[in-house]
């Protein structure tokens, strides 16, 4: 007799490319960490990978029904794998983090948490301790730059925890970098943006495979567009038939 999986509440979405040495001990980390959050599932998003990544997920797998793979026919980028599992997962609220291990699964009951409040539609994180002397000085100018320009009160959005409601996610405009921009897209639509400090951790295994803003050059043209949006921001009336 089957017995019947509740539906679950959280969906945790992983983007990885060639992260096969990486799989098994950050699922390990995911699975402590929301154990006692109630239902959720874990969906791992191959973008492409050439390795052995696509047989880590499907042997860790085996043991665990709350483990989903979604597989891109080609390398399509970061952006499009975090769209990809959000589209296919379950639940409501949906958690973010990098597929490499720098991001710690044990800030997730944090960043769900921060949720509580029905106007708070993102939880941030926010990274402190960045390893490696290029990525901070680049980082910063990108947040920077960003953060000028639109006023989203956000130190670090290229971290990639983030919890935050499906609904909202898939009503803003999609293109690529979206999750780099997601704190002023949901102040758009009338939400709250919640901050999380968490720390950032060494790489387990293997290299970067997505550039940090994919390049600050390429990040301007996506930031013009974005300052664009905003400003074509309109108070949406409620509507309401009359019988």
């Amino acid at each position: 007799m089957n017995v019947p999986v509740p539906a679950p509440r959280i969906s945790v979405v992983v983007p990885v490319k060639n992260e096969a040495l990486n799989i098994l001990p950050l699922v390990e980390e995911i699975e402590r960490a929301c154990a006692a959050l109630g239902p959720f599932e874990v969906i791992y998003v191959d973008d492409g990978s050439t390795d052995a990544t696509v047989e880590q997920v499907l042997n860790a797998r085996s043991t665990r029904p709350w483990l989903r793979l979604v597989q891109h026919d080609a390398s399509s980028g970061q952006s499009a794998a975090v769209r990809s599992g959000v589209q296919a997962a379950s639940g409501s609220i949906i958690v973010t983090l990098d597929g490499d291990g720098q991001n710690d699964p044990a800030f997730i009951p944090q960043l769900v948490a921060a949720l509580d409040d029905p106007m708070t539609a993102l939880a941030a994180g926010q990274r402190l301790g960045r390893k490696g002397t290029y990525k901070r000085w680049q980082s910063r100018i990108a947040n920077g730059v960003r953060g000028r320009i639109l006023k989203d009160g956000t130190r670090d959005t290229g971290c990639g925890l983030k919890a935050f409601r499906r609904d909202v996610y898939l009503r803003l405009p999609y293109f690529d970098a979206l999750h780099r921009f997601m704190p002023a897209l949901v102040k758009r639509e009338g939400y709250r943006i919640a901050h999380v400090d968490v720390v950032d951790r060494p790489r387990h295994a293997g290299r970067s495979n997505y550039g940090l803003f994919d390049r600050l050059w390429v990040g301007i043209l996506d930031l013009a567009g974005v300052w664009w949006l905003l400003r074509r921001r309109r108070r949406v009336p409620v509507a309401q038939e009359i019988l």
